[in-house]
């Protein structure tokens, strides 16, 4: 009988460090599994969200610098019919600028021409007033045939 007095005795003390081990050691031991398995669903779930907001986030820089780009074509388009219309304002100025500087240069040779004429027509009719003195023999008066030397020179 004593073989069954001991085992029920450890029988009995085991059931009270069972009880023990549920009571005070065990509760502790799943808390910190509960904490842990929580803590790591927390860091999957923050990494795939990590996960997607990185490609949000690419996705998102894409377009940024899709749309950066065609925003610097339209400038550098914008700018280059910009310099465009300018040159070809400068080039209409430039010809309106020669046109005025020819029709000046022209009005200027046409007046140029004209007094050379006028000029050349009094040379002439002095030299025919001369050229009559000598042929004559006589001074022929510039007054009275001043008419005559007018129209020689329109004549000229």
């Amino acid at each position: 009988m004593a073989i069954n007095l001991t085992l029920v005795g450890q029988l009995i003390a085991f059931a009270i460090f069972a009880w023990f081990c549920m009571k005070f050691v065990w509760p502790p031991i799943t808390n910190a599994m509960d904490e842990r398995q929580k803590k790591i669903a927390e860091g999957l779930d923050a990494a795939g969200r990590a996960e997607r907001d990185l490609k949000l986030a690419q996705e998102k820089a894409t377009g940024m610098l899709r749309e950066t780009k065609q925003t610097a074509a339209e400038i550098i388009d914008k700018a280059n019919k910009t310099a465009n219309e300018i040159i070809e304002e400068a080039k209409q100025q430039a010809r309106t600028e020669g046109e005025r500087l020819i029709a000046g240069a022209k009005a200027e040779i046409d007046i140029e021409v004209s007094r050379v004429k006028e000029e050349l027509r009094q040379q002439v009719s002095v030299l025919a007033i001369t050229g009559a003195e000598k042929i004559l023999g006589a001074t022929v008066d510039a007054k009275a045939h001043n008419q005559l030397v007018e129209q020689l020179a329109a004549e000229l």
